[in-house]
């Protein structure tokens, strides 16, 4: 039986009917019950309600719609047959590309034979700490020929968001984040306050004190930070529990991340917790592996989703966004997940393939060759 806000409710008879269910019955009407309610709390904040409720639905699928018997992942062995089934290659950058600022072996001829087989190569990112402009100069600089056109940032999803729900241009968004960010909603026409400034910034709690924040904040947007305090943490929270209708934006929530080639870093992921530890609210994810940028790329591209093929090195974001997506999936383990990580039976996230790295694509190509 299900109440008119969208939980269920257990009348006498169910109460009865429940007493005589298996424990994994009951397990599952617990959770089916606490999804009901989340799922109606989700869709009840934002600023065009008819707008967000569209977006929110694809956004947060239910959990149970992701338990799908997956045969487990196969080995690249033929990477020709992959490349001719799809049209559009999206690549994630960290432990795809790149480890922090060392160019993965392979990489420039891996793209170069795919681009001469006409096909369509995007660089979809969740580090948020440099904008679109600012990430195609890293390409550059790695000896790479990437157009801005075909980089889409975390940072540049939170702007872009906001421009989807109409976000109001005389709100501003409050950010707990580095440069890109900023950059991209300065491009989009938003006013913004927050950023790298307010890492030096210092509270003294002396008795009575009352910190001010400013009310007309309709949005903040969290990514990675190296300059992330309580400073910033507090402002959030009053902006997010005393500002109406104000939203709670992650750029994403990865664990880690790869600042340099020699170990993994605290990713966004923990600034996003501490913010959702203090206000309780969910935030709405616009990074991978939420079906907001695939969506927008496949609108912006006029792509097919099951033309695509994501190629990533995390199970939970990478391969996850493309099976959201409905695309083909390629785990690489050049990044953060290992063979043995991916074959744990606890590992509930199976891609369509995976190899060690990109460029296998040419060492498996020239071996086939030989044969």
């Amino acid at each position: 039986m299900i109440n008119a806000g969208g939980g269920a409710v257990l009348s006498s008879t169910s109460s009865s009917l429940l007493s005589r269910l298996s424990p994994i019955s009951k397990r599952f009407l617990s959770l089916l019950h606490l999804h009901s309610k989340k799922r109606s709390t989700v869709l009840s904040f934002g600023w065009n309600s008819s707008n967000l409720t569209s977006l929110n639905t694809r956004m947060h699928s239910s959990p149970f719609s992701s338990i799908v018997t997956r045969a487990s992942a196969q080995p690249l062995q033929n990477p020709d047959e992959l490349i001719d089934s799809v049209e559009t290659f999206i690549f994630d950058c960290d432990g795809v590309i790149w480890k922090g600022d060392k160019l993965i072996s392979g990489v420039p001829e891996t793209l170069d034979l795919l681009r001469s087989k006409g096909k369509r190569l995007v660089f979809v990112t969740n580090n948020s700490t440099k904008s679109r402009k600012q990430y195609g100069k890293k390409f550059e600089e790695l000896g790479l020929s990437v157009s801005q056109e075909e980089i889409f940032a975390s940072s540049f999803a939170a702007a872009a968001y906001l421009k989807s729900i109409d976000f109001p241009k005389d709100k501003k968004v409050y950010v707990i984040g580095e440069d890109g960010i900023l950059k991209e909603l300065e491009l989009a026409g938003y006013q913004y306050v927050g950023g790298p400034e307010d890492g030096s910034k210092k509270i003294e709690l002396k008795p009575g004190f009352l910190m001010e924040h400013d009310e007309q904040v309709g949005a903040v947007v969290v990514g990675f930070d190296r300059y992330f305090n309580y400073y910033k943490i507090q402002y959030a929270t009053l902006c997010i529990r005393e500002n109406p209708g104000c939203l709670f934006i992650a750029t994403n929530r990865d664990a880690v991340t790869h600042l340099t080639d020699a170990q993994e870093w605290a990713g966004g992921g923990s600034m996003v917790g501490a913010v959702y530890g203090s206000t309780q609210k969910e935030p709405l994810v616009v990074g991978k592996p939420s079906t907001f940028m695939m969506d927008y790329l496949a609108n912006e591209f006029g792509i097919l989703k099951s033309q695509i093929c994501m190629v990533g090195d995390r199970l939970d974001t990478d391969i996850l966004f493309g099976q959201n997506g409905g695309c083909k999936t390629l785990l690489v383990l050049s990044g953060v997940t290992s063979l043995s990580k991916l074959k744990d039976p606890s590992n509930t996230i199976q891609p369509d393939f995976y190899t060690n790295q990109i460029s296998d694509f040419l060492t498996l190509k020239a071996k086939a060759a030989t044969v």
